[in-house]
């Protein structure tokens, strides 16, 4: 191979194949973990310098959790790497006839090009959400919602408005899968054992809390036991679940639902769909709904040397017409499969096709209650699945030092309902809300 001259973003030339990764996700991290430093230079792309751990925001975002405990400096994952090299900027654009990728920072050649970006909210062409609305995919969403809450305490102390009394507390949780059911049961629980020790003033009978789905049963993705489960014990702890309930419209004040019914409410979480991280550049052809389509060996079909792993990518097989699940395993397994294969493919020998293992599916309800779908079409639920759960989220955070602060902090929720992040660090203001902005100005917050 002859030696690569181009010296962009202070990335030194090699004469190794360069694996450009863009997405520092589940897939993007075990694909750079798996690839070895003597057989490949290894570049990774990602906006931000941590990875982060996503099924664990919503406990960021509900005060359970500070930040830093669900985040992993990429720098440290791999400071014992001699031709590791990350770089924190944005992607702009794909040039696969060159293979050339454009970033803020210059541009780049690569030998193989690996798209792990995920995937980010999908608002469904509705403006007003999109505007309104606090998605949660990233650790900077799960701060916005976090001081959005604690504001509307602190707002909710200083009211002396009857006419907002009544929902100035309600919350709507928008989508009734993992993120949507787990939020609500956390904020329940934030609800009954915290909030009333803070503001022993306030009538917490008045926060309501809805969780709506458009479809007719919670976590569609899971078993009819795990959505049963799930929707009686929600109800048993005061979450108004409303099945079959699609979003028409919010104005930052009411939720209009397509049957007509309002909710007012001045905070709601959007969780009802995402989509593909499209890379510009890319052919539409290579794509559909949002995703990349790839053969069975992560191949972006069409392409030379572009591979996609994990939420982009749409691998049609005969168990999985649709594609794999949106969730964190196979952007695992594809990573670690692409890491150990791509020797193979760079000297033209035969790999197996890539098969998913459905390790089962997860979600916690709240404190000793979850529901974990295993395989074997094995369905446990309460305080033994919230245990698996407990077990497997901690398993999988990527440092020691992540584990042992999320341990410490469950620990001590566990014994005193003490959730210590009810922090307001930064304000949190949408835009357009001048109620927000002038609760602020009088009261020199943030200031």
């Amino acid at each position: 191979m002859e030696p690569i001259r181009q010296l962009a973003l202070n990335i030194p030339a090699t004469t190794k194949p360069r694996v450009v990764i863009v997405g520092a996700g589940f897939g993007g991290l075990n694909t750079a973990q798996s690839l070895p430093d003597e057989k490949f230079q290894v570049v990774l792309f990602d906006k931000h310098n941590y990875h982060t751990f996503q099924p664990l925001l919503y406990q960021v975002a509900s005060a359970a959790l500070q930040a830093d405990a669900i985040a992993g400096p990429l720098r440290s994952l791999f400071h014992n790497r001699k031709d590791f090299h990350f770089r924190m900027l944005r992607v702009l654009s794909v040039e696969p006839g060159m293979k050339v990728v454009n970033t803020t920072a210059g541009p780049l050649e690569y030998d193989y090009l690996i798209i792990s970006s995920g995937a980010k909210t999908n608002y469904f062409g509705n403006e007003n959400m999109q505007k309104y609305a606090l998605p949660l995919k990233t650790i900077p969403n799960a701060l916005n919602f976090r001081s959005q809450l604690m504001q509307l305490f602190e707002w909710a102390s200083l009211n002396a408005n009857p006419d907002i009394e009544d929902h100035l507390l309600n919350i709507v949780l928008v989508g009734g899968g993992p993120t949507g059911v787990e939020m609500a049961g956390a904020l329940s629980e934030l609800r009954k054992k915290v909030l009333p020790k803070d503001y022993p003033r306030l009538d917490f009978s008045k926060m309501n809390i809805y969780l709506l789905e458009g479809l007719d049963r919670l976590l569609p993705p899971m078993s009819a036991k795990a959505s049963a489960r799930a929707k009686k014990d929600l109800e048993k702890m005061g979450v108004i679940i409303k099945l079959g309930a699609m979003v028409q419209d919010y104005d930052g004040e009411t939720v209009t639902l397509k049957d007509g019914e309002q909710i007012k409410t001045y905070i709601v979480i959007w969780s009802a769909g995402v989509t593909g991280e499209l890379t510009p550049g890319i052919p539409p052809e290579w794509a559909e709904r949002g995703r990349l389509l790839t053969d069975t060996h992560c191949k972006v079909i069409g392409s030379n040397g572009i591979f996609a792993i994990g939420d982009v990518a749409l691998m049609k097989t005969e168990d999985y017409p649709k594609g794999h699940p949106g969730v964190a395993q196979p952007a695992i397994q594809m990573g670690k499969y692409i890491g150990k294969n791509l020797d193979a493919i760079h000297n033209g020998r035969t790999v197996k096709p890539f098969k998913y293992f459905d390790k089962g599916s997860l979600a916690t309800i709240g404190r000793g209650k979850a529901v974990a779908d295993l395989p074997g079409n094995i369905f446990f639920g309460g305080r033994l699945a919230w245990f698996i759960w407990l077990f497997v989220h901690v398993q999988f955070l990527v440092s020691f030092r992540n584990k042992l602060l999320v341990l410490a902090n469950w620990t001590w929720n566990l014994f005193t309902f003490d959730k210590g992040n009810r922090l307001i660090i930064r304000p949190y203001i949408r835009k357009g809300d001048e109620r927000a902005k002038a609760v602020f100005a009088e009261n020199e917050v943030g200031s």
